[in-house]
């Protein structure tokens, strides 16, 4: 049965929310040979997988999409969209089941019902689904924005996917700052809803913070990859060490943003969640929590 917008259910996750439910989705999965090197588990004869982890907010006045993960014409037009490199080394699962659009429609929504997506970043695996949501408000920071759609340097133009926004979607652009959340700086997106600068991974990077009540989840999209990195005494597998500082525009400020984060969840941790975009464990937790709640 469709919820209409804004219906509560039960459990202290959605019961003091602005945004009244809040899913977790996994919006594409990723391949990668190599095992141990990318989980963490044991064993490098096998193949690691990946999320992309994904919120969808439920408000008074529609949903909320938080990154999109890969969207349905990414999956049709693979080559094009995403690119042969791309597809070599992460191997996606041609799911159309995992889209955006098809959890927002197994919840009985429409793309229409999409009012507004927020994203992180403009890295094709958190943006290919904007097609699929023509009507909604794109979030982003200026920075990221201009880095995308007009790449200052030949490893940004790799990275970006221009075919992904030639829709031309209603960009809503954030400059500055201003704010702050957290001892962090930050700038409002919509009501609850607020873009923090985590630059490093790309010129713009942000994470994404929702009010729950008295509390915040804050999706930290790619500035961290597995959660060891945000303990006190941060570990992380090999390579996914080697990744993150091989795709980073800024690797300092990477390097230093992930030392705030463990600083903020120190400071703040029983008043904010972290997540990232594609620790598999991180996504099992939440939903697991969802479920209890």
């Amino acid at each position: 049965m469709r919820l209409a917008l804004g219906q509560r259910t039960n459990g202290p996750r959605t019961e003091m929310m602005a945004s009244s439910r809040i899913h977790d989705l996994n919006c594409a999965t990723i391949y990668h040979p190599g095992g141990r090197f990318w989980d963490g588990r044991p064993g490098v004869m096998r193949t690691a997988s990946l999320v992309c982890h994904c919120l969808l907010l439920e408000r008074e006045d529609g949903l909320v999409l938080i990154d999109t993960g890969l969207g349905t014409a990414d999956l049709v037009q693979p080559r094009r969209r995403l690119g042969p490199l791309w597809l070599l080394y992460s191997r996606p699962l041609r799911d159309p089941g995992q889209t955006a659009i098809a959890h927002v429609r197994r919840l009985g929504f429409t793309a229409a019902d999409v009012r507004h997506i927020v994203l992180t970043h403009l890295d094709l695996d958190h943006a290919g689904g904007l097609s699929d949501f023509p009507t909604a408000q794109v979030h982003v920071l200026d920075v990221e924005h201009a880095a995308a759609t007009q790449p200052p340097t030949m490893k940004e133009k790799h990275r970006y996917r221009q075919q992904q926004w030639e829709h031309q979607p209603h960009w809503v652009i954030h400059g500055g700052c201003g704010e702050q959340w957290m001892g962090c700086e930050a700038v409002t997106a919509i009501d609850d809803v607020l873009l923090v600068p985590l630059h490093g991974h790309t010129r713009g990077h942000a994470g994404v913070a929702v009010r729950v009540g008295e509390e915040w989840l804050l999706h930290c999209g790619d500035a961290y990859y597995f959660h060891g990195e945000i303990e006190p005494v941060p570990t992380s597998p090999s390579g996914l060490r080697t990744f993150q500082r091989l795709v980073a525009v800024d690797d300092d400020a990477r390097r230093h943003n992930q030392a705030r984060l463990r600083e903020l969840r120190l400071s703040h941790g029983s008043e904010v969640r972290l997540f990232c975009a594609h620790d598999p464990a991180e996504l099992s937790r939440a939903i697991e929590g969802a479920a209890a709640a």
